[in-house]
């Protein structure tokens, strides 16, 4: 078989042979070529030292990257590739970073410290290809399997474990057995990894097609990750709307919703208050009072603790406080205020979280929430057809208006236009600069008395 290169690492190879050195392309971008999906970042292994590598591409812009590990950037063609010398890596004392590299001029030696057999496999127009661990065959048995002890692997680079899962989720391998045994005894060596990796691997892994199934297999390790979760599983939902447990339906509503990261955290969390604050009434039904707010704070909690940016921290935590709405029983005024509070994007993503949440509920229900879902939406589609004012800046007037009419710059004068903005709407006055500025001159007149 021979695989596509683009012309810019195809002639970087072509430059490296030429100076009497192997060079081959390795990793992901061999992997996704192999299983024709669209390939990117293409990584170059050598048997060039960083110094030869430097040498060969003399006639080019290069910036060393990391010569104590082996890594030039050439630019060719206005494209930057990574060029990394074959090398053996030892010791891994915090479970992330070789202790030791040494460079070899064996590609074998290269391919046998990569994480998974996938992975693991290096190309070349000249040479085809270099596959020692099988991970050609892997592939088409769609597989993810370590490289040589899987033990040995995920001690060396505990981030691994979250790779395996990444990459069973997104790919739709399954695991091999050995590997998945490896993961379930080693998955607490993960309390070295650094929070942001973590979060970035779990990102993907949360969007994959295949999420569900590794959020039910390997749960111990999402508990481990995320703590908040744990209280979930085996919280019995005794109610005729329900029929899993609450750990249960999490994961069906993260496998209904997009796969979109804030989405699919928001379902992962949107019950996770849940287990705080169940209760059971006479009739042995099970009820869970303001257990959107419960979730925001656990939510909010545990995207902090994976510092994620503020920006998405705040926008997970609003889908999950304001999930349990009901779409059919809201009126023009309560969406207006939604739409104030939220923002219209986050008021219309809300519709996605309900329904994801309801093809996670009881299958004889089903029918009913969705339509009023879709009556929800007419309601959110006429207000949206209205141009309707939803916050302070889109009234008619401002804060330069009130001035010139005669109001002292004063917090006074901001709620003025919050009030303003509250009886626009509930419709009580028009957003036009008529109507404004006289209700403002008779709230001012009604302030004075």
């Amino acid at each position: 078989m021979v695989i596509k290169i683009p012309p810019q690492v195809n002639r970087a190879i072509e430059i490296l042979q030429s100076g009497g050195h192997s060079a081959y392309v390795v990793g992901g971008a061999v992997r996704d070529a192999l299983m024709s999906m669209d390939a990117q970042d293409w990584d170059i292994t050598t048997s060039a030292l960083p110094e030869e590598t430097l040498e060969c591409f003399s006639d080019f812009r290069t910036i060393e990257t990391g010569l104590q590990h082996g890594t030039v950037t050439a630019i060719v063609d206005g494209t930057p590739l990574e060029i990394t010398t074959y090398r053996i890596e030892t010791g891994y004392s915090d479970n992330r970073h070789p202790d030791k590299v040494d460079f070899t001029d064996k590609i074998e030696d290269d391919l046998s410290r990569r994480d998974f057999t996938v992975n693991a496999i290096a190309y070349s127009p000249k040479n085809g290809f270099c596959d020692p661990f099988a991970g050609q065959a892997d592939i088409q048995k769609r597989i993810i399997r370590c490289v040589g002890d899987p033990d040995k692997r995920f001690s060396e680079d505990a981030l691994r474990i979250l790779r395996a899962l990444r990459f069973s989720s997104v790919l739709g391998f399954e695991i091999d057995s050995k590997t998945a045994d490896s993961i379930k005894r080693n998955y607490k060596l993960l309390k070295n990894i650094s929070v942001e990796r973590i979060f970035t691997e779990l990102s993907k892994l949360l969007c994959g097609a295949d999420a569900g199934r590794i959020l039910r297999e390997y749960k111990e390790v999402l508990f481990f990750i995320l703590p908040e979760l744990a209280p979930m599983n085996n919280c019995i939902q005794n109610h005729e709307r329900h029929i899993y447990d609450v750990w249960g339906h999490t994961i069906k509503a993260v496998e209904s919703i997009p796969p979109v990261a804030e989405l699919r955290f928001a379902m992962l969390l949107h019950d996770s208050g849940k287990p705080h604050c169940k209760t059971t009434d006479e009739n042995g039904i099970d009820h869970f009072f303001s257990h959107g707010k419960i979730s925001r704070k656990i939510a909010f909690d545990a995207l902090t603790r994976l510092k994620t940016s503020t920006k998405f921290k705040n926008h997970v935590c609003d889908l999950v406080e304001y999930h349990d709405f009901l779409p059919d029983k809201i009126s023009k005024k309560t969406y207006k205020k939604y739409i104030s509070l939220l923002g219209i994007d986050t008021v219309k993503e809300l519709f996605k979280v309900r329904e994801a949440d309801v093809l996670a509920q009881n299958p004889v229900f089903r029918e009913e929430s969705l339509e009023e879902n879709k009556k929800g939406l007419i309601i959110l589609e006429e207000i949206e057809a209205d141009a309707a004012c939803f916050k302070i800046s889109d009234l008619a007037i401002g804060g330069r208006d009130l001035v010139r009419l005669g109001f002292e710059p004063s917090p006074e004068m901001g709620r003025i236009l919050e009030a303003l903005l509250d009886e626009v709407m509930e419709e009580k006055t028009e957003n036009t600069t008529d109507a404004l500025v006289e209700r403002a001159l008779q709230m001012k007149d009604c302030r004075k008395e």
